[in-house]
This record gives structure tokens, sequence and C-alpha cells, in this order.
């Protein structure tokens, strides 16, 4: 069928992926959350000094910070329990910290993002196949989640420890892009195995995941989303 010698079905679908590519290309982050509510101050509260943690993992030393972020990054040095680099953790997980805030009674493990230089982070990052790992009556990023599992065999007694010392501390993983897939990742293997540390209550373990990799099928965002918090800041994906 044709209109002046143009195929007509063709001039449609022409159309409609024309459009289809526009709204694309206009489409930003803004539209998903357009209609939620607003995060509460209490929501929100801990986001600021969460980041400013995360960002500390990027220094040598807390004592002398090279990158401190304007009003510094507030945190005691003598409560920071451990930090991981590149070198101990073999290229199986970004560099991370372990600390202890007893202003906020919060045990902190945050995870830096991605290392445009370190060929390790991209191998996390692209071991991954759709359909290829299942947990939790999901899919997650298989990548991802050996580096979580990695990271929590790691670090399990440590983490054990602290919480016995401290039991009424919430725990919360965090981290930035590579490394929030790995927190997210690492919070659904803790409460799904709460018995490793001390059987923590569910209602104690949390996740900040920043400008968040994604490492998880939607059943799975939605069913861990009263413990993981996503914060992203418009089009960021």
């Amino acid at each position: 069928m044709s209109t002046f010698g143009i195929p007509l079905l063709e001039c449609i679908y022409c159309l409609g992926c024309s459009r289809w590519a526009w709204k694309r290309c206009i489409y930003s982050g803004a539209h998903d959350s357009e209609k939620w509510a607003l995060a509460n101050i209490e929501d929100f509260e801990p986001v600021p000094r969460i980041c400013r943690i995360i960002l500390a993992v990027y220094e040598d030393d807390l004592r002398n910070p090279k990158w401190a972020p304007p009003g510094g990054y507030r945190m005691n040095p003598d409560w920071l329990v451990k930090r991981v680099n590149y070198e101990t953790t073999q290229g199986r997980a970004p560099p991370y910290l372990i600390y202890v805030d007893h202003e906020a009674h919060d045990i902190v493990l945050a995870i830096r993002g991605l290392n445009l230089a370190k060929e390790s982070d991209y191998a996390v990052l692209l071991d991954n196949k759709l359909g290829k790992t299942m947990f939790d009556g999901g899919y997650v990023h298989n990548g991802l989640l050996k580096s979580a599992t990695w990271l929590i065999t790691a670090e399990s007694d440590t983490l054990k420890d602290l919480i016995e010392k401290n039991p009424s501390y919430t725990l919360t993983f965090a981290g930035h892009s590579l490394g929030s897939g790995v927190a997210a990742l690492l919070t659904l293997v803790v409460v799904n195995n709460r018995e490793n540390l001390g059987n923590i209550p569910g209602s104690q373990i949390r996740c900040y995941a920043i400008a968040p990799a994604r490492c998880m099928s939607l059943n799975l965002a939605v069913k861990y989303a009263d413990v993981i918090n996503s914060v992203i800041l418009q089009v960021r994906l």
C-alpha cells in the first residue's frame, strides 16, 4: 500500500521510530520521580554524612586529607577501624573502609566508586550476562555479587565483633557508582544470612547507594526497598 509512490507502512514505522528516539533523547531521570512524594527530613538526614564517609575512602590518611569537601569529613580518625586498598582486595572488590560513628550510633562499611584506571574494576563490572545469576527469586549482577560475597567473607568477623560491642548501633553499607552496586548486593547477602553477624535485627541493617549501578531485577529492588536507599541526581542511572 502506498501513497504517491511512498510506502505507507514504512512511513508510519519511520515516524514511530523517530518519535521514540526523540522522546528518548529528551527523557531525564526527573520524569521517573516527578510523582514521588518528597522525602522527609528524617529520611534524608543520614545522606550527607554517608556521602562524606564514602568520599573518605579516597583518602590515604584521614588525619592529613588531600581531597576533603568543604567543611571537612567531620569524621574522627580514631573511629576508623579498617581501610582496605586494591593491593589487599587484589581486584576482587573496590577499596573500602569500616568506620564506627559513635555520634550517629552507626557501623559503616563504605565502598569507593569506579576507578577508570583500574582494569579490575572493569572486570567486576563486565562479569555479567542477562539472566546469568539468580538470587532470592530475582536476578542480580554476577560480578557485583561475587565482589559482595568476597567482601562479606573477608569482613564478617570484624563486623560481628563490632556489632557485639555496639548491639544498638545500625549497620550501614554504602557506596558510590560501582561501589554502590557492591554495597546493595552485600546488603542482600547480609539480610538473608543475619546469623553470620550475630543475628543482628533486620531493622538495624540499611544501605545507601549513591548513583547506583544497575545490579538487580525490579522485583528485588521493590522487595528490598525498605532496606536499600538509592540516591540519584536526575539523569544518573
